[in-house]
Order: C-alpha cells, then structure tokens, then sequence
C-alpha cells in the first residue's frame, strides 16, 4: 500500500473522531487540549490524570466522553473510607450452592471515572493498580479479564490537601498523560454561562462510536511509521529527564528521578495516535513536542534544590525540549 492510500484509509477510520469532538462540544465549552488527549488515550489504551481546581469540567468532561461511546460507564467516588471491595468487588457465600461466588466490583466497566482519585488509602490505589496495569482483577484465587477497551480517567484536585494521599509513583507511571486542566478563556466562560445559566436540563452526549471501531482504528495507529531519527530522538529526551545537566548545565541537581522506559513507549504509541488523529501515516518531532510535557511532567521527581528554586516538571521539560538536538 501506497502513502497516499494509507492516508486515505487513516482519514476514513479517523471519521469518529471528529463525531466524537463534535458531541462533547456540545456539552464541554473550549478545553480542546483535554477533549483531544482523551481521544488518544482511547487510541493507545491509557490512562489519563486529570488535575485542575474545582468547577473546570473534569468530570463533566468525561462524562460527555463516555456518553459518545457504546461502552459500558462507572463513576467512583474516592473517598477516605473507599474499601478495594468497593472497587474491585468481593467473594460472596450462596448458601442454595453451599459455596463463595464472586461479585463483581463497578470497575468491570470500559470507562472508570475515578473522582479525586487521591482521597482513596493505599489499599485501594493498590487494587487499582492492578486493574490497570494488567486489566485484570483478582478476586478469590481467580483472574477475571476487565473489559475492552477499559481506561481509567481520574481527576484530582491540586489545591486540597486535607484527607488526601499522595499517589505512589509506581501509579502515577501507569498513566499515559497527567494533564492540567486550566481555566476558560473569557469568551469561553460566557458560552458556559449561556449553555449551563438555567435550571433546564443540561445538555447531553449520544453515542457515535462502536468499541469495534475504536479497535480498528488501534490496528491502523500500529502500522504508522516512526522513522528510526524520530525514535532516537524520543530516546534522547527521556534519558535527558534522568541527568538533565547534561543537556543544560543549570539543572544540575534539580531532579532526583527521571522518566522510566515506559515514559519511551509511551511517547512512541501516543505519538503515533497523534498522528492518526492528524490523518498522517508518519510521526514527526512536532508530534513528540506536543505530548511531552503531559507524558513526563508527572514522571520527573524534583529535587529539593529544584523545589526551592521553584522550578517545576514544566520547567525541566521544556529546557530538554529546547536543548536536545530535532533530527
């Protein structure tokens, strides 16, 4: 097959992408960043961190995303007193069979909404672990497969710090982007008061998209090319996140631990989804630009210097950016 028939056949797979866009605008005003990594994660199997102060449409968000797709939906509240049976599910005894059959949790669902997901103790997080690095639960002495595709989409709020836990770095390497969700701009924030200043019925999403078709597109997101420049290039960046001074002299000292390999594969995969999204058979260094600071930015600890110096992820990455050479 050709270049031109493979971009042919990428924009006809890619069509439910801007259906998909064009139904969460209808509830979701601006936050086009946020709309789009969504998208990707359902092209690459990630997960998504949503962080941003209350009020900015996490949630909502999506919630308006798992309304455009024929999928299965659970919203989990985390709280405190969040137990792993809440989530996952538990044994339960049949007296009429004389033996313990299992219950399955809300996380047997396509998408899971974990809400302030950094309210939840360490045994839940870590029974959330597994769901989502292995998509599989384990209740009893058995296995059971989550559904496909199964993404978990968690939000939380940066500012709150009573009655929350700091989420592992073991997790937070398990999702695919954190991205920081900001305030509308002016003329945004006046459609939202137009569409949602009432006591009406808000409005709603309709579904547009079959899982099948998600996992077609999957199949076509694998064949993409990524030239062996543009993959050293990811390599180069990464490791420049775990001794940064050796791009830039002045970051001497400011991290502590840099991007894992799986912050690598994560860039190739969602680089290529980008691309598709794009309706471009090939990834180009633009691409990795425009993801590395929601892929990295919550794989990078920071050093006490750098938190003195108020340097943050952001600041590193975008050094690294600028100073690793663009094949």
């Amino acid at each position: 097959m050709n270049t031109q028939e493979f971009n042919e056949e990428i924009a006809q797979r890619s069509a439910w992408v801007s259906a998909v866009k064009i139904e969460m605008g209808k509830v979701v005003i601006g936050q086009q960043k946020l709309i789009n990594r969504l998208i990707l994660s359902l092209l690459c199997k990630g997960h998504v961190l949503l962080e941003g102060v209350p009020g900015l449409a996490k949630t909502l968000s999506v919630k308006a995303l798992a309304g455009a797709l024929h999928a299965g939906f659970s919203r989990i509240q985390f709280t405190p007193d969040l137990l792993p049976a809440d989530l996952v599910g538990t044994m339960i005894y049949n007296p009429e069979e004389r033996q313990f059959i299992p219950k399955r949790g809300p996380i047997f669902a396509n998408l899971i909404l974990a809400d302030e997901i950094n309210r939840a103790p360490a045994k839940v997080q870590s029974a959330l672990l597994e769901a989502m690095q292995e998509r599989q639960v384990t209740l009893g002495e058995t296995s059971y497969k989550l559904p496909n595709p199964f993404l978990v989409l968690a939000t939380q709020n940066p500012i709150e710090q009573e009655g929350t836990y700091q989420l592992p770095e073991a997790q937070l390497d398990r999702f695919l982007f954190k991205v920081l969700v900001d305030y509308p701009s002016r003329d945004e924030e006046l459609q939202v008061l137009e569409l949602m200043g009432s006591t009406s019925a808000a409005p709603s999403t309709q579904p547009v998209v079959h899982p099948e078709e998600i996992e077609l597109a999957r199949e076509l997101v694998d064949r993409i090319f990524i030239d062996p420049a543009v993959q050293r290039y990811i390599v180069d960046l990464v490791r420049s996140t775990r001794a940064p001074e050796k791009v830039d002299r002045s970051l001497a000292g400011m991290v502590r631990a840099g991007a894992s390999p799986r912050a690598t594969i994560n860039i190739g995969l969602a680089a290529k989804a980008l691309a598709f999204t794009r309706q471009r058979g090939y990834v180009t260094p633009q691409d990795i630009k425009d993801l590395a600071h929601d892929i990295l930015r919550h794989r990078i600890l920071l050093s006490y210097e750098a938190e003195a110096a108020g340097v943050g992820a952001d600041d590193i990455i975008e050094r690294v950016l600028s100073k690793v050479p663009v094949p």
